[in-house]
């Protein structure tokens, strides 16, 4: 079976990349794997060929999958450390990290000077998504292109092409912007009724049958009652994240005032020490802000232990 499926490359072994590893492992691919700490991929070496740098790593691949932080490092890795140039004719570059559009169609333009294919593919889901290989796939792309990344995107969740190179990437951003914005609101709507003397846990349920019922009410809004900001989604990224958002978004021409406020909220996170906790974490910084911590229940302001609530 595995002599038959494409080799591919993965670029990326972290919290995101690490799982959806294991899933494509199981699958039957054969793999490389390059991660700039090489430790990561060492749990996969006896099933996986580990490379030491990303152009070695890509050198014969079938498909090249890159799930890195951030633009600049799907750059470096791709442009500057080599990458690109060393893949063969007819090898397709998925890209699942999330990244500005325009330069998903700048690695487009020069996948297709050394002949080979470029699809952008942002995810969403997280950690628990990608380890029980039921992501949203967001692919930008040619219909052809798309079509023989189908099969990979199968392993790993499930995918819908937004439109040509770049699309993808927007999607994303559409998706990062109801997230940050949403846990937000959760955070102040918790915080606003455990204030007044309501428990936040029995309005989390009230809510959760209602209108306001949401993955995020439902999934972080139980890690504020629990305080559990253990990184699925680090806050270092949303802000990443929403700072791309009002990026394209001035690019555009327009001007989206929720969104400002948001990044604006967690660039206050990052910067009273919290880059690492998971995006629900939000809640900090508006405990923060307030001089009050979310409780089960009652009035008036607690003391204020977010720093040891990492």
């Amino acid at each position: 079976m595995t002599n038959n499926l494409p080799r591919i490359t993965f670029l990326g072994i972290g919290l995101m990349g690490a799982p959806m590893t294991r899933n494509l492992l199981t699958a039957g691919y054969p793999m490389t794997l390059w991660n700039r700490t090489a430790s990561k991929c060492e749990p996969f070496a006896g099933e996986a060929t580990i490379a030491g740098t990303p152009a070695e790593a890509v050198a014969g691949a079938d498909v090249v999958i890159t799930m890195l932080e951030n633009g600049a490092v799907v750059e470096d890795v791709l442009v500057a450390q080599g990458a690109l140039t060393a893949l063969k004719s007819g090898a397709l570059v998925i890209d699942m990290s999330s990244v500005q559009p325009s330069l998903a169609r700048r690695l487009a333009g020069l996948a297709a000077e050394q002949g080979a294919g470029f699809v952008d593919a942002p995810v969403s889901g997280g950690t628990l998504g990608a380890a029980e290989a039921r992501l949203s796939i967001m692919a930008g792309g040619s219909e052809a292109d798309v079509e023989r990344a189908r099969p990979v995107f199968e392993v790993l969740g499930k995918c819908t092409r937004i439109g040509p190179v770049g699309a993808g990437q927007l999607a994303k951003l559409a998706n990062q912007a109801i997230v940050g914005i949403t846990i937000g609101a959760v955070s102040e709507a918790l915080l606003l009724a455990a204030k007044g003397g309501a428990d936040p846990a029995a309005v989390r349920e009230a809510l959760m049958g209602g209108f306001a019922g949401s993955r995020i009410l439902e999934l972080h809004g139980q890690r504020m009652i629990d305080r559990d900001f253990a990184p699925g989604a680090p806050a270092r990224i949303q802000l990443k994240d929403m700072r791309m958002i009002l990026d394209e978004a001035r690019a555009e021409g327009l001007t989206l005032p929720l969104a400002q406020q948001t990044h604006n909220e967690y660039l206050s996170l990052v910067a009273n020490g919290h880059s690492d906790v998971d995006h629900s974490g939000l809640l900090l910084e508006l405990e923060h802000l307030n001089g009050t911590l979310l409780g089960s229940m009652g009035r008036g302001p607690k003391e204020d232990t977010s720093n040891s609530k990492n």
